[in-house]
């Protein structure tokens, strides 16, 4: 019953409906676990390609141009470098850029 504690009325208080809240509950954590890594690569995703249009190029040029390049790179440090480096991220971005050219 400590585990329902929070909860509604019944959802609180009544053994069957608790159990079956705390159940419920259970079952969204797990679910939740994993949607959010995907929640979270789709923010990554979003602020690379806002970066990335500032530099003049898609978020899918990018990755192609890091990609030949040889760069290998996390969307999660390179969605940090877009935020919180603009300068770091322009010299990637400057770095694929050359590279592939060649």
């Amino acid at each position: 019953m400590s585990l329902t504690r929070g909860n509604f009325g019944g959802r609180a208080n009544v053994w069957t409906v608790a159990k079956n809240t705390w159940e419920k509950g259970l079952q969204y954590a797990y679910r939740d676990r994993k949607n959010k890594k995907r929640t979270f690569r789709a923010l990554w995703i979003q602020r690379i390609n806002a970066a990335a249009r500032l530099e003049g190029l898609s978020y899918s040029q990018l990755m192609g141009y890091l990609k030949k390049a040889g760069i290998v790179i996390n969307r999660k440090a390179l969605a940090d470098l877009a935020m919180n480096q603009p300068a770091a991220f322009k010299a990637v971005v400057d770095q694929a850029k050359k590279k592939a050219a060649k």
